[in-house]
């Protein structure tokens, strides 16, 4: 099974997360793609602190009607802060048939030096670095680490590095989504309109439970 991995904080999920995921399941022809939220995130503190739990559930909702969409709570059930190469670890035990693609956007990608055990990820999963507004990497082998530069070879007709591991990292551009969850909170908190910007289930979750409000 070809399985995609998209993790975030999800506070909230909204219509780009969605449409990342069905890019990269329909460009590389998965077979499903889970979603799995942030428990702890490592390089920055969670805004308003709101519950694993809470975000887990935005996520369920907002792919309730995707039979090719799953969540994961894996990282819940872990103590400490969520590293995604100890996720990505657990998932090989779990389904060590599958081949996982794990989608992270450009910006993100430009800083996976900072990670910890970056250079163990390329050699657990294929990775599909998604082009963000503002974060174009107009040369993806120009942007590896230094140290783990020499472990790729670049096919730049396919904007592909091919990983001694057998990997591969993919460059996928022109998700034009720009889409914020700092914008949608600050929306939220203003008591203004965020639809259109989350899924409709969201939008009505957020508002029952009074999220982002001083009152929730």
């Amino acid at each position: 099974m070809k399985t995609g991995i998209l993790g975030g904080t999800f506070n909230p999920i909204h219509h780009a997360h969605l449409r990342i995921a069905e890019e990269v399941r329909d460009r590389f022809g998965l077979d499903r793609v889970i979603f799995i939220p942030a428990a702890a995130p490592p390089h920055k503190p969670m805004a308003g602190e709101l519950p694993f739990k809470t975000r887990c559930e935005m996520v369920r909702l907002a792919t309730a009607d995707n039979p090719a969409f799953a969540v994961s709570g894996i990282e819940g059930r872990r103590a400490g802060k969520s590293y995604s190469i100890d996720t990505l670890r657990e998932l090989r035990q779990e389904h060590p048939g599958d081949e996982f693609f794990f989608i992270i956007g450009s910006d993100s990608f430009l800083d996976i030096s900072s990670w910890r055990e970056y250079a163990a990820i390329f050699d657990a999963c294929n990775i599909v670095v998604v082009e963000r507004p503002g974060a174009e990497v107009p040369d993806l082998a120009a942007t590896l680490p230094v140290a783990i530069a020499s472990r790729f070879c670049y096919h730049p007709a396919e904007k592909r590095l091919a990983h001694y591991s057998g990997y591969s990292v993919y460059y996928l551009a022109g998700v034009p989504l720009d889409i914020s969850s700092s914008a949608i909170r600050a929306l939220a908190r203003l008591g203004r309109s965020i639809r259109y910007l989350v899924p409709e289930r969201v939008e009505q979750y957020i508002k029952e439970q009074r999220i982002y409000t001083d009152a929730g």
